[in-house]
């Protein structure tokens, strides 16, 4: 699909009083995305499997690349025993890790475990491997959960205060930086902490917050560090009324961006307006050459304000470009691609510098029916539909050894199949989205509709 053109598409916004104007708003009303209906994100695939399992038989239709050694991980939430449906919010349920491991063509088992033990529920919301290790993380102030390599929960690591679910890998340094926000214990700001290759804290500023509000996310570019201080902030009413989740829109919140220089502190931080939305997830953030910071990134027009149990009854997710201009505080706002999508993704080595090709996740009616590839310089895009019936989850781009392009990759995902009541995890060749997937590993048992992952290559963890 191309990019609509800036004329048409895009506003400008300034910080200064009577500048603040609104983008174009989204064309899917609240009523009209399917997802408004109590019990909704414990049905159909949205709903939790009961047990562990563990396989070391799967069948595989097409070929498994070779060159593939590791294990395709992804969390998500799955409620233990009765949930109350009308109460029950999407991002509250027991952390469950799925995975295949593959190695030299094969897949070699698959397992799922929780990550907390009986009732206690553990991280549920991304999972990754960093120093070695694999940790099961969230965010708001739970510290991550290490795994075994088969899974199994090893414990929660000694000195993680609180973490965040989306820590931004720098692959020049090969830190880890995040934006922890813990709306129990830390009401006025939020934390910056940056850890090294051993997992060791080496940076840590507070940034001073009004409203505290829900940061899922944070970006990174070559010289700020990137914060998105949207309008979903705790509610006290929400509070009191006992909710699980209890953040909420919030029309007197102030929506920004803050631009913080990576060795500056909170005092230096740049801050430019955007309209009024949430956004969870940005696909890459970068500076171009004319020392602008690039955000491309799924925005939502409302969040948590019909729909108090999960992110889809208000509005539906689009593509955006926002363009911060550090001297002037102004901000240009784009809209990439209309349709409804969300998880994106981008070459993990190229997180926080310009890039051309970044992928996401098609959101329809309560399904998720294809992959798209998009192309960032031209504006174009390209699908991979799953097909009748069969529905995706967020795919992760892996490079190819010896790539010769930026797209010269494998995608990899978990597919849910109806007819079969089971899920697949399915590899695709990032370079030609026409092509069937390379290779389909049929699983036993459902892999619900969860959240995040990674591809953990062996050589990257003990």
């Amino acid at each position: 699909m191309k990019r609509r053109s800036l004329l048409a598409a895009s506003v400008t916004l300034s910080m200064a009083p009577g500048l603040l104007a609104s983008c174009a708003r989204s064309s899917t009303p609240v009523e009209q995305t399917g997802y408004l209906k109590n019990g909704m994100y414990l049905s159909d695939n949205f709903g939790p499997v009961k047990v562990e399992t563990t396989t070391t038989q799967l069948e595989v239709l097409g070929k498994i690349p070779e060159e593939l050694a590791g294990r395709f991980l992804r969390n998500g939430p799955n409620p233990v025993g009765e949930v109350n449906a009308d109460a029950y919010h999407w991002f509250t349920g027991n952390g469950m890790v799925h995975g295949v491991r593959l190695d030299g063509g094969r897949a070699d088992w698959y397992r799922n475990r929780f990550v907390g033990t009986g009732e206690v529920s553990g991280p549920n919301t991304h999972v990754i491997g960093h120093a070695g290790r694999t940790w099961a993380i969230v965010e708001s102030g739970t510290p991550p959960m290490e795994l075994g390599y088969e899974l199994e929960p090893v414990g929660p690591r000694a000195g993680w205060d609180r973490f965040s679910a989306h820590p931004k890998y720098d692959p020049v340094t090969g830190e880890i930086h995040a934006i922890c926000y813990d709306w129990a214990n830390l009401r006025d700001h939020v934390e910056y902490v940056v850890r090294d290759t051993e997992a060791n804290l080496v940076k840590s500023v507070d940034i001073p917050l009004p409203g505290m509000p829900m940061i899922h996310d944070m970006s990174l570019t070559n010289n700020y560090v990137v914060i998105y201080d949207l309008p979903v902030t705790l509610s006290f009413q929400a509070l009191a009324l006992g909710a699980d989740f209890p953040f909420r829109w919030d029309d007197d919140h102030e929506p920004r961006v803050g631009l913080m220089p990576r060795d500056g502190s909170a005092k230096d931080i740049v801050w430019c307006p955007v309209s009024p939305n949430y956004a969870y997830h940005p696909m890459n953030a970068y500076e171009d050459n004319d020392g602008n910071v690039v955000v491309d990134i799924c925005r939502y027009e409302r969040m948590f304000n019909a729909d108090t149990n999960g992110p889809f009854g208000d509005s539906l997710p689009r593509l955006d470009r926002w363009t911060f201009n550090p001297s002037t505080h102004r901000t240009t706002e784009e809209i990439v691609d209309e349709r409804p999508q969300e998880f994106p993704r981008c070459h993990p080595e190229l997180n926080s510098m310009p890039y051309r090709y970044g992928y996401s996740l098609a959101v329809g009616e309560r399904k998720f029916p294809a992959v798209y590839k998009h192309d960032m310089q031209t504006g174009t895009s390209s699908t991979f539909n799953f097909g009748a019936g069969r529905h995706g989850a967020e795919a992760i781009f892996i490079p190819k050894e010896n790539a010769e392009s930026e797209d010269d990759g494998f995608l990899m995902t978990y597919v849910f199949d109806e007819s079969r009541k089971a899920s697949e995890l399915i590899i695709l060749d990032a370079l030609d989205m026409t092509r069937p997937a390379l290779a389909q590993v049929l699983l036993p048992v459902r892999v619900p509709y969860g959240f995040h992952g990674s591809w953990v290559p062996d050589d990257e963890v003990s």
